[in-house]
């Protein structure tokens, strides 16, 4: 994708979706930083069925220690990887409780430091709980940010460092947003629907098939 290219890029974008945010379901930080860590390699949608049914009942660091692992695993269970997840979640909140007085970490190098949490998790509390410029690279914004040209690299880091460098300031904090919103519906792996797609002007991918009559 050509440097010109980038800021229409975002611009339509953000003109189709002002105010975009993550479709987990989450009404605290650490609501948040639970999904994300049930999320991986999981769908929203399915964490979402499942915190809907959790939290109600344990919603925070200490209540979910109260509810204790087994129980725990009820309420996740259908989430893949549930008893890994389960086990991360568990020592997370001890973390949370023994060392951050039951408060969620405003860090990258605390929140990585809590079991499961990895960079693209931190990356995403950053994000969407304390706005910070962060750029979480999942498999969707992997594949548009090579696919399209904005952002091409090996391995997520590498992705995440080109988005970095190339988005530009004013749309930096929403942009993870949109490139994952838009390789969830639009840029989708196997067969990316090109002939729907608002920005298909300024990506470099050229695809080899017709549209659909």
């Amino acid at each position: 994708m050509r440097a010109q290219d980038i800021e229409p890029f975002f611009a339509t974008l953000k003109a189709a979706n002002p105010q975009p945010n993550t479709e987990l379901e989450y009404t605290s930080v650490f609501e948040l930083l639970t999904a994300v860590l049930l999320s991986a390699q999981a769908t929203d949608v399915g964490v979402n069925k499942a915190t809907r049914k959790l939290f109600p009942v344990a919603n925070s660091p200490r209540k979910l220690l109260e509810l204790g692992h087994d129980r725990l695993c009820e309420y996740i269970k259908t989430i893949g990887l549930y008893r890994s997840k389960a086990k991360h979640l568990m020592e997370t909140c001890r973390i949370l409780v023994e060392r951050h007085g039951g408060e969620v970490p405003r860090t990258r190098e605390e929140l990585e430091a809590l079991p499961g949490v990895g960079r693209k998790t931190a990356n995403v509390v950053l994000n969407v709980a304390f706005g910070e410029p962060t750029m979480a690279v999942d498999t969707h914004i992997f594949r548009v940010g090579n696919r399209t040209g904005l952002a091409p690299g090996k391995n997520p880091l590498q992705v995440e460092l080109a988005l970095l460098r190339r988005v530009p300031a004013d749309y930096l904090v929403d942009a993870h947003h949109w490139l994952i919103l838009h390789g969830r519906y639009v840029c989708v792996a196997r067969k990316p629907l090109c002939w729907k797609c608002q920005v298909a002007r300024y990506c470099d991918f050229k695809p080899k098939t017709p549209p659909p009559a």
